[in-house]
């Protein structure tokens, strides 16, 4: 089977196994309030939620080891798309028109965006130098967007998204480097860019929390948007990646990823606002990210990261709402 349909279909299970589990953990979330931690970690739905985001994440890993980031991470929008039936159907509520025309525009603009990004598996890594630099562009860069200022929601949403595409381009390079059987499976490289995955998959999700303190639509964009983009630019200027069809495909890719967007941006104005919880002792909520980061999301959207869109249940965390989905309290991290 050809390797970048393999990455499809991986990202395409991956997105709705962390649809699956936004569902799961926003049901348990707004039955949870004023629920203590042990309560919690004693619930199976809770450690089911937790089963399927690790599968997801896995399932995530696995497709960049066998796609391009320009196919791999804008999959991860998929997360959104298929959390709005599973939430629909959860509340017994009919699909808004809002939600299907955003899930077409998604879905058709991505369509635009593989057909024009497909390209064989990958087979380049970043050096260590090249990682090390990608982690200091990257962090001066959200030092910037977080120091203190006016729209603090979109900047750190902008800074999460960030964090979590460039976890996702590091991911790929642990994953071709590991596998690369000329060398140790452990070697430096993969040792040094495996803990730039670890603290900036954790960036990621720390700043979408804060990103969706005032808020969830407009930030849940900026996260799910920013992600596949940085991935983006790490693969076609130091991976080596191409767009097929010269200008005419770079002008496809970029019209495919401006309708996609716009579904996006349809499918988290869609979103409903959180209840408020009934009461106001110690609650307990689940933090999800979906997808691009991711890796990352989660995003992801993912808040977080990870990958696009890695998925990370935080206890004690106040977390946001999936796409189309009610409870869950405003803020979160895949």
């Amino acid at each position: 089977m050809n390797a970048v349909l393999v990455a499809v279909l991986l990202s395409l299970v991956s997105a709705v196994a962390y649809a699956a589990a936004a569902v799961a953990q926003e049901r348990l979330a707004s039955r949870s309030s004023g629920t203590g931690t042990l309560r919690l970690l004693a619930d199976g739905a809770w450690w089911g939620a937790v089963g399927l985001n690790a599968s997801a994440a896995l399932l995530h890993v696995v497709a960049l080891r066998y796609g391009p980031l320009t196919v791999v991470q804008p999959l991860g929008a998929l997360t959104l798309v298929a959390a709005v039936p599973m939430g629909a159907r959860i509340a017994g509520r009919p699909v808004s028109g809002a939600e299907w025309r955003g899930t077409a525009f998604t879905l058709a603009g991505l369509a635009v965006v593989l057909a024009s990004a497909s390209g064989p598996a990958p087979d380049d890594a970043l050096s260590v130098p090249e990682a090390l630099v990608v982690a200091g562009g990257t962090a001066s860069l959200i030092g910037l967007l977080s120091w203190p200022g006016s729209r603090p929601g979109l900047r750190h949403a902008t800074a999460s998204g960030a964090a979590s595409g460039v976890a996702s381009a590091l991911t790929q390079t642990v994953t071709v480097a590991a596998t690369d059987r000329s060398g140790p499976l452990l070697d430096v490289r993969v040792v040094v860019v495996a803990l730039l995955v670890a603290v900036f998959a954790a960036g990621g999700l720390l700043l979408s929390q804060t990103a969706y303190r005032g808020g969830l639509g407009a930030p849940l964009a900026v996260v799910t948007l920013t992600n596949p983009l940085a991935a983006a630019v790490i693969g076609l200027v130091l991976l080596g990646e191409r767009l097929r069809g010269g200008p005419a495909g770079v002008l496809a890719a970029l019209a495919g990823a401006a309708l996609a967007s716009w579904g996006v941006v349809l499918l988290s104005r869609a979103a409903p606002r959180p209840a408020a919880p009934a009461a106001p002792a110690a609650p307990v909520s689940v933090a999800v990210t979906a997808a691009p980061e991711r890796m990352s999301g989660t995003k992801g959207r993912s808040p977080a990261g990870v990958p696009p869109g890695l998925g990370v249940l935080v206890p004690a965390a106040p977390g946001p709402p999936s796409p189309g989905l009610a409870g869950a309290a405003p803020d979160s991290a895949a």
